[in-house]
This record gives structure tokens, C-alpha cells and sequence, in this order.
């Protein structure tokens, strides 16, 4: 997400968005999803879908996450030096809504180590954004254009 290639530019008429929200998130993310890979709770993993599922249908400024950040944390910072399009941040949620939504699935079918396993793939990716601001999904969704597909409809 705040990565030099997600946040180069905003799309004329868009709005932008802080980088340090979807961090935020991030952060709040990996501590959810180390619980749910610490205890193998499916209930734990279903509320971070939930969240992933917020985030990629209203957009990371009205997910849960982005609330607290607007309401909480945005108030106490500088105005961020540039802002972010929202677009690479929401089809981020979208992968991580799929990684955590199939863990379910296969839990759910009697695969007892999916919530680990689905839980420690999405952790590391919510990691790499809150530690060092590189966001896988934002980095696969500015990629998909150059292999021929459109992150917004998933064809060429």
C-alpha cells in the first residue's frame, strides 16, 4: 500500500486516501490473524473474513479499521506529504477476503489445519504491510494490467 509503485498517483476525480490508514489496518490484522494462527480458532479467522469482507465492499476509509484510524489515530498526525488511491488497498481486502474465506471452506469440510494455514498466509502479508509498508495485494493488483487482466472484472 505505501509501497513507491500503490501509491503513485491518485485517478483524476478520485479521492485519495492516507497511506498510514490501510498500515493501520494492517497492523490491527496481523494481531487477529497471529490469534487465529495461535489458537486455530475458525471463529477468529470468521471475524477477520468479516473485516476483509468490509473493507473490499465500502472501501478501506469505511471499513472497521479505517474507522478507528479516521476517528482515532488520523486526528493525532501531520497531513500525510501525498495520499493514496483507494482502489489497490480494497482489491488488497479482496485477496485477503479469498485467502480467509477459503481457509473457512476447507475448515468447514473437515480439513482441521486450514485455519493455520489460511490464517499464516494472509498473516504474512498483513506483516510485510504493517512493517514495512509493501502490500502484497496492492503489488498484485498493479501487476494484473500487465499480464492482460483487469483487477476490477478479472478479464483481459
Amino acid at each position: 500500500m505505501s509501497t513507491a509503485s500503490a501509491s503513485a498517483s491518485v485517478p483524476a476525480g478520485a479521492a485519495g486516501i492516507d497511506p498510514r490508514g490501510p498500515r493501520f489496518g494492517a497492523a490491527l490484522t496481523t494481531v487477529v490473524l497471529a490469534i487465529a494462527l495461535l489458537t486455530g480458532s475458525v471463529w477468529v479467522l470468521a471475524g477477520q473474513a468479516l473485516l476483509f469482507a468490509a473493507g473490499s465492499l465500502l472501501g478501506v476509509r469505511r471499513s472497521p479499521y479505517g474507522y478507528l484510524f479516521t476517528r482515532l489515530v488520523r486526528p493525532r498526525l501531520r497531513p500525510p506529504a501525498e495520499l493514496e488511491d483507494p482502489a489497490p488497498p480494497r482489491f488488497a481486502q479482496t485477496v485477503g477476503l479469498i485467502v480467509t474465506g477459503a481457509g473457512l471452506i476447507v475448515a468447514v469440510a473437515g480439513v482441521h489445519s486450514a485455519v493455520e494455514v489460511s490464517a499464516a498466509l494472509a498473516l504474512v502479508a498483513a506483516f510485510l504491510n504493517a512493517a514495512f509498508g509493501l502490500c502484497l495485494g496492492c503489488e498484485l493488483y498493479l501487476l494484473l494490467p500487465r499480464l492482460g487482466a483487469s483487477p476490477k472484472t478479472g478479464r483481459a
